[in-house]
């Protein structure tokens, strides 16, 4: 449980008091000068007059009081804005560096991916290249070799197989290796804006 000394609360009814107290005390003190000018006697006037002076004082020295206090509140709760900046700036900057490290990672990995693919590629366009150079040939001879007409001819059309089969290969792993690309540029567009953003 708060205290009433720290509660918020309490300290404004506290300091509202002091000023109540401060406000009153000069107001006694107007009340007694007065009244011993009134009187006319000369010894009352004096020690109202002291009285007022003493008053006056106390009066002064408790809202001297109210506003070293409340300085020193400013201050801490200034001190405590500062702190909860520095902390909140602390985590962005935990915040940002984790999202540049999983960025960075998962443009990593696609760049691996798109490696592979391209190797793979040139692969295929070795093996479409093979075919098409063992279909020449294969049609060349059967030029050649009208005796073997029949094996040559199925021998082609193998051939043409394979080689159609690699070329529908080659134009799939192209177009995957396209979409790849096209999203690792959207991944490294959006990763700057975001860093951007946190900056």
């Amino acid at each position: 449980m708060t205290s009433p000394s720290t509660h918020p609360a309490a300290r404004r009814r506290q300091r509202s008091t002091r000023v109540t107290v401060a406000v009153g005390l000069l107001v006694l003190a107007a009340v007694l000068v007065v009244g011993a000018v009134a009187t006319g006697q000369f010894a009352l006037v004096l020690l109202s007059a002291v009285a007022a002076l003493v008053l006056g004082a106390a009066s002064t020295r408790i809202t001297w009081s109210e506003l070293v206090q409340t300085r020193r509140d400013a201050a801490a709760d200034r001190a405590r804005q500062a702190q909860a900046y520095r902390d909140i700036t602390a985590r962005r900057a935990a915040e940002n560096v984790a999202f540049a490290q999983d960025m960075r990672a998962r443009i990593a990995e696609r760049e691996e991916v798109i490696g592979h693919l391209e190797v793979e590629l040139g692969r295929a366009l070795e093996r479409a290249a093979t075919s098409t150079l063992k279909m020449s040939s294969e049609a060349r001879r059967a030029d050649l070799a009208e005796s073997q007409v029949t094996r040559l001819t199925e021998s082609v059309e193998e051939s043409e197989t394979r080689a159609a089969e690699a070329i529908v290969r080659v134009a799939e792993l192209e177009a995957e290796l396209d979409g790849l690309r096209s999203e690792l540029d959207a991944w490294k567009v959006e990763a700057t804006q975001v860093a951007r953003k946190r900056a």
